[in-house]
């Protein structure tokens, strides 16, 4: 599995590290909130909503240079709309993945 990295953050920061402090502040806040929905809405069987939380999730999984994960989210987001599963255990493998590189922050 990839490993998730910031190098898209140093990529726009230009060397601000005040910037990048910022937008690492800003994914460990919202991550597990993010997380926490989506959990909720997808044990509900809310599909849509679902799609909606993983939609959000997607942007921080681009962010952390994660590109196949990316297509993994993409994929996943579309069958939830159309009311399947399908891609589930990976993108809860991503949201794993995701965490523990961000605890290590």
């Amino acid at each position: 599995m990839e490993q998730p990295n910031l190098n898209y953050i140093y990529n726009m920061s230009g060397g601000d590290k005040d910037f990048e402090q910022k937008l690492i502040d800003i994914i460990k806040a919202e991550f597990p909130n993010e997380k926490a929905f989506y959990f909720s809405n997808i044990e509900a069987g809310n599909y849509k909503e679902t799609a909606g939380n993983v939609h959000k999730i997607k942007h921080k999984i681009s962010i952390l240079g994660l590109e196949k994960s990316y297509e993994v989210a993409v994929n996943y987001e579309n069958n939830l709309m159309e009311h399947s599963t399908e891609g589930k255990i990976e993108f809860e493998s991503i949201l794993q993945n995701i965490t523990d590189f961000l605890e290590t922050l």
